[in-house]
């Protein structure tokens, strides 16, 4: 379970450039809840991830996880109970290792670690019949350095990476929005696939408003650091695009006016 209370960031305070990233922001997910998040630049999204995560403080409010306050705890001390997928497919992988070198460095997440990776017969049998998982014929090259991957391909492998231990928590942040129309599907249906069959505890940020309906049981718009909405899964499965986009008028007083917002 996640939850996040009363949780605010100000960025610059005192500053001609000072901004409020996150105002008074509570929110909890039950294990299970795979939770979509859309909202326009500077809405508070990437913040929200980064506290999440770890890599920024709050400046108050608290983040628990399984009932644990984590917010005063490194990115590191987190890893262990969170896995994150970046938008851009080479920040989740090592170029210059193999793909079983990178398996066997997120198998080892959380774990005491050795000077080594310890790549056994057992792990790399293990690790072939992960991969093959994906569909993509990457369990016959295992030995092949990342860097040669496909950005698509990189992306399936780092989202594998981050749900291999099973992690707590799962944060995909616009993990299809550097792909092709074609990859993109392609990581959507297997995130979907993934979610669903280890049940993993998901907040997903999209700018595809197509997406952000289609995939999860809720949905959570953001706007200036604050959550405006919350669609509750008996509201959700009905939503369209349009009554999105008017809600979001609505309740905002203002068009959503991100040109990388996508609407389907």
């Amino acid at each position: 379970m996640l939850q996040i209370m009363n949780t605010s960031k100000l960025f610059n305070p005192g500053t001609p450039d000072e901004k409020t990233a996150l105002m008074h922001i509570n929110l909890k997910l039950n294990p299970g809840d795979f939770v979509t998040v859309i909202g326009s630049n500077g809405a508070g999204k990437s913040t929200l991830m980064n506290i999440i995560s770890g890599v920024i403080t709050p400046d108050v409010g608290q983040v628990h996880i399984d009932g644990s306050p984590v917010q005063h705890l490194p990115e590191h001390r987190r890893s262990m109970w969170i896995g994150r997928v970046f938008q851009d497919p080479m920040a989740g992988t090592a170029p210059r290792m193999t793909i079983e070198e990178n398996l066997a460095m997120a198998y080892a997440r959380g774990k005491q670690r050795g000077l080594s990776f310890g790549i056994t017969s057992k792990k790399r049998a293990f690790f072939h019949d992960e991969v093959k998982r994906l569909g993509l014929g990457l369990e016959n090259r295992l030995r092949a350095k990342v860097g040669l991957l496909s950005g698509g391909e990189r992306q399936a492998l780092s989202l594998l990476m981050a749900t291999f231990t099973k992690p707590q928590i799962l944060l995909l942040d616009e993990h299809t929005a550097a792909l092709d129309p074609a990859r993109a599907e392609l990581i959507t249906k297997l995130t979907d696939n993934i979610v669903r069959e280890l049940k993993l505890t998901t907040l997903m940020v999209t700018h595809n408003m197509e997406q952000a309906i289609r995939l999860g049981n809720r949905l959570i718009m953001m706007d200036k650091g604050r959550i405006i909405l919350d669609v509750p899964p008996e509201r959700k499965k009905d939503l369209t695009v349009p009554q999105l986009l008017g809600e979001f008028e609505q309740i905002s007083g203002h068009k959503m006016s991100d040109d990388r917002v996508i609407l389907g």
